[in-house]
């Protein structure tokens, strides 16, 4: 279980201090830090004590922060400084996953401590929505369990599935998972466990887990780029995930890289996806090795094995998915100039979607500046992590809702946005 003292959410500093309104910033700030003084706080957010104190003293009344219950041993004139946090108990989300082979959910409390967590291994390809909340109610059920909890506990929970998704509206375009397009996936859930439900694209939430957990906290601008049986994106943008115009953007996966090439899961040809996913590096190598019977990733594991044992045919698969790869990264490279690219997701076990070639190809195809070359980094989440990123979700929804409704805030009316245990 984390310590508290870690915090969690975005470290990294926006430009302008000031941005928001004085009683997000300090929420947001104690968030951050896990622990930390009201004079502190007012220091590090130029903001006076009296406004920092009578912020503090109304999310202390609400029963959103509490005073930590080890008091520092420095004093200020001669007074203990007295460290603020938020109470672990005032709200409990769960994130999960839907993945294709395994759906994975995680409870966390509101200091972003894991509370329990569960797995169900059932393939999901062409499922009906009532398939797939039943699914959800199995697995949140058992995580439930385990934490000694209901339902009734959970003040929100946060869904990733792969495909198109419109977040705001929590409406999925197309996903793999799904027998059809234009489902209100959202709304549909929310009704039926009769809690507020977020949706979002697993690889947007994947990279919200870096923003809100890992190496992306001391990042303000970053780019996470997932392969699993799809080829997913995540982009951060001055702290905040970038979603385009409609909610539905950054499809990494789907950038086309031949006119009237392979055909792509999503419907459509000659995307990158089509070329670098499992599913298409199991059909080259249906046509040029000999027939494989076993199950889905074991055909994987085997072509792999092939290819690192000298079979030249094996190996030119995945050479040619390396090379793709690299261009497509210089692609993003040349649209976005990122300090940070982070490369995450199941298919980073097999070494050639980041060996030095696949690095090689993407600086030799990037702008040159002569300047630092763009950071490649292999984060290798597991499902568990990837739910986690869907647990932010659901907290980052909790959070706007306390703000907008704070007697401080600017905007009203979403009192009705979060249950309150």
């Amino acid at each position: 279980m984390n310590d508290p003292c870690d915090g969690y959410g975005p470290r990294a500093p926006l430009g302008n201090v000031s941005e928001g309104t004085a009683i997000s910033r300090i929420f947001q700030q104690i968030r951050a830090e896990g622990q930390i003084a009201r004079i502190d706080i007012a220091r590090d957010l130029m903001i006076s004590p009296a406004t920092v104190t009578a912020i503090t003293s109304d999310l202390i009344a609400r029963g959103l922060i509490e005073e930590a219950a080890a008091i520092s041993t420095e004093t200020l004139r001669g007074r203990p400084r007295v460290k603020l946090q938020l109470r672990a108990n005032a709200h409990v989300v769960a994130g999960l996953k839907l993945g294709a082979n395994v759906t994975t959910l995680v409870l966390l409390d509101f200091q972003g401590r894991q509370l329990a967590k569960a797995a169900i291994s059932q393939p999901l390809q062409n499922a009906g929505a009532d398939e797939i909340l039943a699914l959800i109610e199995r697995v949140l059920d058992s995580a439930l369990t385990k934490a000694d909890l209901s339902r009734s506990d959970i003040s929100a929970i946060g869904v990733g599935l792969p495909g198109f998704v419109n977040a705001a509206e929590g409406m999925v375009h197309w996903s793999p998972v799904l027998d059809s397009r234009m489902i209100p996936l959202g709304a549909r859930l929310q009704d039926a466990l009769n809690c507020p439900v977020v949706i979002d694209n697993d690889a947007n939430l994947l990279a919200l887990a870096e923003l809100w957990f890992g190496v992306g906290r001391e990042q303000r601008d970053f780019i996470v780029v997932t392969i699993e049986q799809g080829l997913g994106m995540g982009i951060v943008i001055a702290n905040r995930l970038y979603r385009g115009t409609r909610g539905r953007g950054v499809e990494f996966g789907h950038m086309k890289i031949q006119p009237d090439g392979a055909l792509c899961r999503c419907g459509q040809r000659g995307c990158l996806e089509a070329y670098l996913a499992d599913y298409a590096l199991l059909r080259e190598a249906e046509m040029a090795l000999p027939a494989d019977t076993s199950q889905h990733h074991d055909r994987l594991e085997n072509l792999f094995a092939e290819a690192k044992a000298g079979n030249l045919v094996a190996r030119s698969i995945f050479h040619r998915a390396g090379r793709l790869f690299g261009i497509g990264l210089a692609n993003i490279v040349n649209i976005f100039d990122p300090a940070l690219i982070i490369l995450s997701g199941e298919q980073l076990q097999y070494d050639y979607l980041y060996d030095i070639e696949v690095s090689e190809m993407m600086e030799a195809n990037s702008i040159d500046l002569s300047d630092r070359p763009v950071e490649l980094r292999v984060h290798k989440w597991n499902d568990q992590l990837w739910a986690k990123g869907a647990a932010a979700f659901a907290l980052d929804h909790i959070t706007g809702a306390i703000l907008d409704t704070a007697p401080q805030a600017r905007t009203r009316g979403r009192q009705d946005a979060i249950r309150t245990p």
